[in-house]
């Protein structure tokens, strides 16, 4: 039963609400790559909650969650965003984090945003968040992990060779960021991929949880403009030191239209009012900089691949609703020489925010799904039709 769930477009696809979801059926709740450059914005209530390095089943009693070692760990911002959360009275003594994480640093920030101003309009999009240079370091060796940061020797001899190295930074003003962080990171590191062995020893179910999407992939993506992390489901195992055969099935989540953030790439973006009625009513606003998403239809060729790279088993197509209203949908179902070839579908007028039944959905709404599941090879397990974490349609089960 333990799973991977993993975005099958550039991001922001609602992740987070289907961990939520999902999570009172696990144990655990791990994230395995990436770092705070990554959102989930979940609607509890009356409150909308942004998350970015705690994982979503943070939300339900009884889960323990993980960060791995694959993530990259701002102290601060987990520091931050454990007393926010604290604040609303969740609970948040279950958070586990790898004492092999790396940390991202101040002056990681920093280098990250001279290297953005540099490349001037060839800009990748960065967060600036000092995810890229965080592993960089981690790649060339010279980084700083949870093991050694809460370790005030280690510490202290790692950041003078940093401050060593900054025009930017010295080791008293690190060091003054960095130990009263060190002292409450303390109290959550562990050796995480023994307690999830000792999970899978004892039938805990897992579910993975990862953070961007697959064509941000280091690999897969749409190089140069992409993360620093392998995103695919391939990369929870290393990310979260669990061996391939613990894995059963790999959950992938799609909106119903495709948006990203950033340069790059977009065949099947709309320049159009249609675009900006996407980008309104769906709220295509970054949860991490409240960046506005680039909009446009599904493109469905990349979503079949995605579903290969990532073995999808089940699929979560989400925010359907926003499409509610528009006179013609489309979807791309080629890329040609001149250009996306499409297929359009008349729209649908009725509000379908309170709808359970998938044969309760207007008609129209109905073939536009079946022919995704169709050309995509893969079945859409889950409809969600609006942001309410019950505002789901299941048409299956995912265990």
């Amino acid at each position: 039963m333990n799973s991977i769930i993993v975005g099958l477009q550039w991001g922001d696809e609602g992740k987070g609400k289907v961990v939520d979801l999902l999570s009172p059926s696990f144990c655990y709740v791990v994230r395995f790559q990436g770092g705070n450059n990554a959102g989930h914005t979940l609607v509890l209530g009356d409150q909308t909650i942004a998350l970015h390095l705690v994982p979503s089943g943070i939300l339900r009693e009884g889960v323990q969650c993980i960060i791995g070692n694959g993530v990259v760990l701002d102290p601060q911002v987990l520091v931050e965003e454990l007393e926010k959360l604290q604040s609303i009275g969740v609970n948040t003594s279950s958070l586990r984090v790898s004492s092999i994480a790396h940390i991202i640093l101040p002056l990681h920030r920093t280098r990250d945003s001279s290297q953005e101003e540099k490349l001037g309009q060839k800009k990748i999009g960065t967060t600036k968040r000092g995810i890229g240079p965080t592993y960089e370091d981690k790649i060339g060796r010279r980084g700083m992990r949870v093991c050694d940061f809460i370790n005030t020797e280690l510490r202290q001899e790692k950041l003078r060779k940093f401050a060593s190295n900054s025009a930017q930074h010295n080791y008293e003003e690190l060091e003054a960021w960095a130990a009263p962080l060190a002292e409450k990171l303390a109290d959550c590191s562990t050796d995480t991929p023994a307690l999830l062995h000792e999970a899978i020893l004892e039938n805990k179910p897992i579910l993975f949880e990862g953070a961007q999407g697959t064509f941000l992939d280091i690999d897969h993506g749409s190089y140069p403009y992409v993360t620093s992390s392998n995103t695919v489901a391939g990369s929870a195992c290393a990310g979260a030191g669990v061996g391939p055969t613990h894995i059963k099935n790999v959950i992938g989540i799609a909106k119903a239209y495709l948006t990203r953030v950033g340069s790059g790439p977009f065949a099947t973006e709309l320049f159009d009012q249609v675009g900006e009625r996407i980008q309104r009513v769906g709220g295509e606003f970054g949860a991490t900089t409240g960046r506005p998403r680039r909009c446009g239809w599904l493109d469905l060729p990349q979503l079949k691949r995605s579903c290969m790279l990532n073995g999808v088993t089940h699929l979560c197509l989400t925010k359907i609703d926003v499409l509610s209203g528009l006179s013609e949908i489309s979807l791309c179902i080629a890329h040609e020489e001149a250009g996306p070839k499409y297929k359009t579908f008349p729209g649908w007028e009725e509000d379908i925010t309170q709808i359970r039944n998938f044969e309760e959905l207007p008609k129209t709404c109905q073939e536009y799904v079946l022919f995704v599941e169709s050309f995509i090879a893969t079945p859409i397990t889950m409809v969600s039709v609006g942001p309410d974490r019950n505002a789901n349609i299941f048409r299956g089960s995912f265990f």
